[in-house]
């Protein structure tokens, strides 16, 4: 059974799954799939070619699916597609894509706190933590278990890596390498986010590796090149270690430095 307050606004063709509840002056669109055991407290704005899957909370004022803010968008039928189990709180804005080709995506059991935006061809992963007022341009990746604090602003392209600490009133403009922590206008990493792997259960061990491997590209008299010829030679990696290695190879942008 779907619960729909008198006050709402749902198109007859969108699709609303089992225990939804779509609270007062809600605007569902034609081409608006929810999924089960949803709450969309009220003023609720789903739009656009939006798939959103079961278990969502989404708070009042939210706006998901409507148009990029993008001159280049001309009106094609593009796309966004949330998951599992978010909390997406009050003023959250979340646009669609700027191509067919490319879909804005949030992952599962995310926490998007008040008025995050989450810009077209944005792509945010699972147990992501992003705070009050951060301002996401287009084209970012945000991979799994990344915190991002309070007023932070991410430009266009930026990678973050997983399990990365971004901290509050940042400006980030170059990737950020897995497993670290770092904040400032401009940017600066400032070491590993050690205490959130121990707390996500890391070992000691495994701390100690990537520590290793942050070393090389963060405290030794090597350009990221250089390091990088090195940490090529290395043996016997641990996954962790070969993450962070792998996203500073892949990195376009470069990497954030101290």
């Amino acid at each position: 059974m779907v619960t729909i307050h008198p006050t709402a606004i749902v198109d007859i063709k969108a699709i609303i799954g089992d225990n939804s509840v779509i609270g007062p002056y809600c605007i569902i669109g034609p081409n608006v799939q929810i999924g089960e055991d949803n709450q969309l407290l009220s003023h609720v704005i789903v739009d656009g070619i939006t798939k959103i899957g079961n278990r969502n909370r989404i708070s009042q004022f939210a706006v998901i699916g409507t148009y990029p803010q993008d001159l280049k968008y001309n009106g094609e039928p593009t796309t966004v597609i949330v998951g599992d189990d978010n909390t997406i709180r009050e003023f959250v804005t979340i646009n669609c894509s700027n191509s067919t080709e490319e879909s804005t995506t949030v992952g599962n059991h995310n926490l998007l706190m008040a008025y995050a935006h989450v810009a077209h061809n944005c792509h945010v992963g699972n147990y992501v933590v992003i705070a009050n007022a951060v301002n996401m341009a287009g084209h970012i990746i945000i991979q799994d278990h990344v915190a991002i604090g309070g007023v932070v602003g991410i430009h266009q392209f930026v990678h973050i890596g997983t399990y990365a600490f971004v901290g509050g009133a940042s400006a980030v403009k170059k990737d950020v390498p897995p497993y670290t922590r770092g904040q400032g206008n401009p940017y600066e990493i400032v070491g590993l986010n050690s205490v959130g792997l121990m707390r996500k259960g890391f070992s000691s061990e495994t701390v100690a590796a990537i520590k290793e491997v942050y070393k090389l590209f963060y405290h030794s008299d090597l350009n990221t090149t250089q390091a990088m010829e090195v940490a090529d030679k290395m043996e016997n990696l641990l996954p962790e270690q070969k993450i962070f290695i792998d996203f500073v190879k892949d990195s376009e942008r470069g990497i954030s430095k101290k």
